[in-house]
C-alpha cells in the first residue's frame, strides 16, 4: 500500500461508516486471492508443497502422533481463480488436529473466553487443576497451532498459540486445531479464517440457528487457498504491515473525532451555559451557529445541536426580546378568564388549579415571561380509556397509539382505526387539531408531538396523554418545551422513572412547571426554531451524502492503493 497516498486522502475516506473495518477485510480478502504481492516464478508451486504435507502427515501416522488422515473429494467448482502456482484444497488436507485427552495433572485451559480475538492471541488463559476440568477441556495444541472455534464461528474467535505454555495447554472442545506441519504459516491460516471468503463458506455448512456451529466433517471440507510456501512469508510480512498502518489510521481518526466531538461540546456548552453579558452570548451564538457545519461529521453532533436550539428557545436566548410585546402575565389573565367563561358555560369540569413549581431551576427568564404550571393553560388534561382494544376496526375512526409518537412528530403511516363505544369514553378522549400529545407509558414515555393536520375523527389510547390548549396558538410552543431538556422534558423524564415507574400519571402533566412568554415571541421563537431545525436537517442530509460519497471514494482508493492496475470491484464489494 501507498501509506502516503492513503494518508493524504484518509479525512475524506475515514467518513465512510466502519472506513477502517472494511479496510482490514479488504487486505485480508486480496491476501487470499493472491492479489495482495506479486508472484515469483521462481517459488515452489503449492502442488509441491502439498506432496510434502501429505509425507509429513504420513510420517505422523507411522509414529502414532496423528490418526490416519481421510481422503478428500477432489474441487470442481472451485470459489475464485488463483494465481498459477497457488492450488485449492481442503484445509484438512493441508493442517492436522492433534487428538484429545482427559487431563490428568494441572494444565493451562484454553476456552472462548480467553481469546483476544482483534490479536489473533490467547489472551487470558486459566491455570486449573486436573479435578477442575470441565468435560470440554480435552483438545491438545502446542506452540505453532492456530485455533478456531467452530461454535457461533460469527464471532471470528481466531487465536494463534504463539508461545510455550507451562503447565501444557489443553482447548475447548468448541475449537478446531490446526497444525501446519510448517508447510502452512499460522499466520496465513489466521489470515485465511479470517477473511469475508472463509466467513461466507462457514455459514454456508453451519447448522442451529440461536447457537450455530459447524461440525468436524463439515470443517475438514472447508475450501483452502494454499500458495507457495515462499509467497506466504511475503504476504504475512505484506498484511502485518498493513495492518500496522490500519492501527495508525485507526488511532488517527480516534484524535480526530475527539477534537471535533470537543469542539462540538464546548461550542454547545457555551450557549447553554449562563452569559455575563447579552452581547458577549450573541457573540458566542454567531460563532457557533456559522461553524457547526463545518465541524459536524456524525449524527450525534446534529442531536446536541437540536437540543442546545430547543434550550435557547425556551430561556429567552434564540430571539431578542420586544418591549412593546404584552407580557406574559396578561396573557395568563385572558387565559383564566376563558377557562372560568368555559366552566360556567358547562364546556370543560372544573379542576383543582395546577400548582406551579417554583423551585423549577431554570436560568434567569426575561422579565416579560412567566414561569406556569402547564394545568394552567390546558383546558383539559386526559388519556384514553383501557377499553378501546375490543373496539378495533378495518374502518371507522382514527386510533393514536404511543407508536404514532415520535420525538416532535406524529407518524400517521399506521394509524389503527376503531369504532366508536357507546359510552362516554368517545367525547372525553376525541382529538382536536392543536391537541399536544404524550406517551405516557411505555420505552416512549414523554414523547411529545401536536395534532397539526386535519385527520378527521380520532381518539387516543390509554398509553398517550392528550393536553388541549384553552388556546390553540400556544400549541408550538409548548410543544418546544415539552421536548427541550431544560424545559420540561428532564422533569417528566424524573417524574416517570426517579419512582420506579414506567409511566406518567395525568397529575405529572398537570403540574408540569414551564416558561411562557409573551404570544407575540413565542411566534418568533417558533419560527426561528423551524428555520434551524431545516439547517439541522440539511446537515444531516449532507453527512449522509459525505458518508454514501466518502464510501464510493474509499474503494477507489483502496483499488489504486493496494493493487493498482487490478481490476478489484467484486473485492471492493465484499470488503
Amino acid at each position: 500500500m501507498n501509506a502516503e497516498q492513503l494518508l493524504q486522502h484518509f479525512e475524506r475516506v475515514s467518513e465512510a461508516p466502519d472506513a477502517i473495518p472494511r479496510l482490514r477485510r479488504f487486505i485480508l480478502n486480496l491476501a487470499v486471492r493472491g492479489k495482495l504481492v506479486e508472484q515469483d516464478p521462481s517459488d515452489e508451486p503449492a502442488s509441491e508443497l502439498l506432496k510434502r504435507i501429505a509425507e509429513e502427515k504420513a510420517r505422523l501416522v507411522k509414529i502414532g502422533d496423528i490418526r490416519k488422515p481421510k481422503k478428500f473429494p477432489g474441487m470442481e467448482d472451485v470459489p475464485f481463480g488463483l494465481p498459477k502456482n497457488w492450488l485449492w484444497s481442503r484445509i484438512r488436507e493441508v493442517t492436522s488436529d492433534r487428538g484429545q485427552e482427559i487431563p490428568q495433572s494441572r494444565f493451562t485451559y484454553i476456552d472462548v473466553t480467553a481469546i483476544d480475538k482483534a490479536a489473533g492471541v490467547v489472551a487470558d488463559p486459566k491455570i486449573l487443576e486436573a479435578s477442575e476440568a470441565p468435560s470440554r477441556a480435552r483438545k491438545i495444541t502446542k506452540k505453532g497451532d492456530v485455533i478456531y472455534s467452530c461454535v457461533r464461528p460469527y464471532l471470528l474467535n481466531v487465536a494463534i498459540i504463539d508461545k510455550e505454555y507451562k503447565p501444557e495447554p489443553i482447548a475447548s472442545t468448541a475449537f478446531a486445531i490446526l497444525n501446519g506441519h510448517g508447510h502452512v504459516m499460522p499466520r496465513y491460516l489466521w489470515i485465511v479464517l479470517r477473511s469475508t471468503f472463509m466467513v461466507e463458506c462457514v455459514e454456508e455448512n453451519q447448522r442451529g440457528q440461536s447457537y450455530p456451529a459447524i461440525n468436524d466433517a463439515d470443517f475438514a471440507l472447508l475450501p483452502f487457498p494454499l500458495p507457495p510456501l515462499a509467497e506466504q512469508h511475503r504476504i504475512v510480512e505484506r498484511v502485518d504491515e498493513l495492518m500496522s498502518l490500519c492501527d495508525q489510521l485507526d488511532a488517527a481518526k480516534v484524535e480526530r473525532e475527539r477534537c471535533r466531538d470537543s469542539l462540538v461540546a464546548a461550542s454547545l456548552q457555551r450557549l447553554n451555559q449562563p452569559a455575563e453579558e447579552e452581547e458577549t452570548f450573541r457573540e458566542h451564538a454567531r460563532f457557533t451557529f456559522n461553524n457547526l457545519p463545518h465541524i459536524t461529521s456524525r449524527a450525534t453532533h446534529i442531536k446536541q445541536l437540536r437540543q442546545t436550539i430547543l434550550n435557547l428557545a425556551v430561556r429567552g436566548k434564540l430571539v431578542p426580546q420586544d418591549p412593546s410585546d404584552e407580557p406574559a402575565a396578561e396573557l395568563l389573565k385572558r387565559i383564566a378568564a376563558e377557562k372560568d367563561r368555559l366552566v360556567k358555560a358547562g364546556e370543560i369540569p372544573r379542576k383543582q388549579p395546577a400548582v406551579r413549581d417554583l423551585s423549577r431551576d431554570i436560568e434567569c427568564l426575561p422579565e416579560s415571561w412567566e414561569l406556569i404550571a402547564l394545568g394552567e393553560v390546558c383546558n383539559m388534561v386526559t388519556s384514553g380509556s383501557r377499553g378501546w382494544a375490543e373496539f378495533y376496526a378495518t374502518t371507522g375512526a382514527g386510533f393514536i397509539r404511543a407508536q404514532n409518537i415520535r420525538f416532535g412528530q406524529l407518524k400517521l403511516d399506521d394509524l389503527a382505526c376503531v369504532n366508536l363505544p357507546q359510552n362516554s369514553e368517545g367525547s372525553r378522549t376525541k382529538v382536536e387539531m392543536g391537541d399536544l400529545l404524550m406517551v405516557i407509558t411505555g420505552a416512549g414515555v414523554t414523547n411529545p408531538a401536536t395534532l397539526d393536520q386535519d385527520i378527521g375523527e380520532a381518539y387516543v389510547s390509554q398509553h398517550v396523554g392528550l393536553m388541549r390548549p384553552t388556546r390553540k396558538e400556544l400549541s408550538d410552543w409548548l410543544l418546544l418545551c415539552l421536548m427541550s431538556p431544560s424545559g420540561g422534558r428532564n422533569e417528566l423524564t424524573e417524574r416517570a422513572y426517579g419512582a420506579g415507574k414506567p409511566g406518567l400519571n395525568l397529575d405529572n402533566l398537570r403540574s408540569l412547571t414551564v416558561p411562557l412568554p409573551p404570544l407575540a415571541e413565542q411566534h418568533r421563537i417558533v419560527a426561528k426554531v423551524d428555520e434551524l431545525m431545516a439547517i439541522c436537517d440539511q446537515l444531516e442530509a449532507q453527512i449522509t451524502v459525505t458518508e454514501q460519497d466518502s464510501r464510493r471514494f474509499l474503494e477507489s482508493v483502496l483499488a489504486d492503493a493496494l493493487a493498482p492496475g487490478i481490476d478489484l470491484s467484486a473485492e471492493a464489494k465484499v470488503a
